[in-house]
């Protein structure tokens, strides 16, 4: 019989691996019997208490009991939208006006905060209260056979272009098909012991917590602070026995360029997927030189496409001035290259990067214009309708039939008569030994090219390397050494930071 609901996963592995390690972090540990025991009490006392089909909010600090108020109001019948105390207030409750939710899950820590919301008006109940909870087994097979293989799962809040949190909303199908397809790419099985790195509230979390699921495999969660101690990581990484991470670059390339390796390496890292960002090849050799026999592989995708959609395995060597690709599709996705003119792009020939096939989500929560504007039909298709996200990523298909990402519509500029890539900038500034860290903008008022960089190196050398690498007219016009690069909570360089703090200059 084909799967249809992402907690079948759960069915099997529960009877092979009652007493194994499913979710922990640095002190606390979740055996798979005690994830599924709370999970189906807390979706007992959900349905007891009339939520159904609805948005369940889960704001907790990141920990096991957090993943497991996940699968609670999956086994509900509901869907969750998980919130974090790192979110700023005003992004909270912007979340809330659009939700309009009912009950709110908690722990000790997030409880008191929760009341203060002036735009929650629903229960709020914690966690440790509700755990406890006997599961009504009839009832939770009851709230199953009425499922489908359509409907939602979860909420992940992305940033809007208006500021306003676009909320997508992924289903049981789209998911399946990911995990199914990123299982069979990166080989995950039982043995697998992985290491989260991203908070909860983002839909990178995925690529952990269901291969879990579905293998019995164990997910350790990173300490956040460990990420500003690179040696403390990697001994976390040690003591956990941790084999394979699923990161975005910046989390690697924090350990690598600050010469962590010369203290202490990775040993049990056998599988290293990366992605969200370009992997300096710089840096990306130092990984490989100390982990040979591993295995790296490029991952790409957009939110509104289930987590990752392409990827490439990392199997060639790469010169400084190269970039890795983003590969392929992934079985049962294709990727279409659209030219402004809405025809299939050429191999070199740039192309807006669309995605077709079951890991289109089901688009943003009560939002159906901004949902219309970015899942379209299919403008090669005129016999039936067919839709396909448009990411806003430009890419092309290189001379090995390789998809490589090449920018952001938005980081396209037009500068002193020329269109340039800001992402060539800070591609030739990532090659230069002395760089941990870049970013650029720009300034349309005053047409000025802005470049923010960390690293050993000082402004007027940066500035002459650069001279002898790009044109005049892609030469930075203001250089700033920033001690570390700012980043988003999702581990991304924070480009919204970087343009405030030069507004604010």
């Amino acid at each position: 019989m084909q799967q249809t609901n992402i907690l079948e996963y759960f069915d099997e592995t529960i009877e092979k691996y009652p007493d194994k390690i499913a979710f922990a972090n640095e002190d606390y540990e979740m055996t798979f019997q005690e994830v599924y025991d709370q999970s189906r009490g807390i979706a007992t006392f959900l349905s007891d208490h009339g939520y159904y089909k609805e948005p369940i909010v889960i704001f907790m600090e990141k920990h096991p009991k957090m993943i497991t108020a996940f699968f609670a109001s999956v086994y509900s019948g509901n869907y969750y939208v998980p919130i974090d105390s790192e979110m700023p207030r005003a992004r909270i409750e912007l979340i809330f006006q659009k939700l309009n939710p009912r009950v709110m899950i908690c722990d000790d820590t997030t409880y008191g905060l929760a009341e203060e919301f002036p735009d929650f008006s629903g229960e709020i109940y914690r966690y440790d209260d509700i755990s406890a909870s006997k599961a009504d087994d009839l009832r939770l097979d009851e709230i199953r056979s009425k499922a489908l293989d359509t409907d939602p799962i979860y909420i992940v809040f992305t940033s809007g272009s208006t500021g306003i949190p676009k909320g997508v909303l992924a289903c049981h199908r789209s998911v399946i098909d990911y995990i199914e397809n990123l299982s069979e790419v990166l080989e995950f099985n039982h043995d697998t012991v992985f290491a989260n790195q991203t908070p909860l509230y983002f839909d990178a979390c995925l690529k952990e917590l269901y291969p879990t699921l579905k293998f019995g495999a164990t997910t350790y969660l990173v300490p956040k602070q460990y990420f500003m101690f690179p040696v403390k990581l990697v001994e976390f990484l040690n003591e956990k026995k941790v084999n394979t991470v699923c990161w975005v670059v910046s989390a690697l390339t924090m350990i690598s360029a600050f010469n962590t390796f010369k203290t202490v390496v990775p040993k049990y890292l056998k599988t290293i997927a990366f992605g969200s960002e370009v992997f300096p090849i710089k840096q990306f050799r130092r990984w490989k030189e100390v982990l040979p026999d591993a295995k790296f592989i490029n991952l790409y995708g957009p939110t509104e496409c289930t987590g990752m959609c392409c990827y490439y395995k990392v199997e060639r060597e790469f010169e400084l001035d190269e970039h890795i690709p983003i590969g392929r599709p992934f079985h049962n996705t294709e990727i279409l290259l659209l030219t402004e003119d809405n025809q299939l792009a050429k191999p070199n020939e740039p192309g807006e990067i669309c995605v077709r096939g079951t890991s289109l989500t089901l688009g943003y929560y009560r939002d159906f214009e901004k949902t219309n504007e970015a899942f379209v039909q299919n403008p090669l298709n005129d016999k039936y309708p067919e839709l396909i996200y448009r990411t806003g990523d430009i890419g092309l298909w290189n001379e090995r039939g390789e998809l490589m990402f090449v920018s952001r519509k938005d980081y396209q500029i037009k500068h002193m008569g020329h269109r340039i890539e800001l992402g060539e900038i800070e591609f030739n500034v990532n090659m230069l030994d002395g760089i941990t860290g870049c970013g650029a903008i720009y300034d349309k008022k005053k047409e000025k090219i802005v470049l923010y960089y960390s690293g050993e190196m000082d402004q007027a050398a940066l500035v002459n390397l650069l001279k002898e690498k790009l044109p005049r007219y892609m030469i930075p016009n203001k250089v700033i050494q920033y001690p570390a690069m700012p980043l988003t909570p999702n581990g991304k360089l924070d480009r919204k930071k970087l343009m405030a703090d030069y507004e604010a200059d």
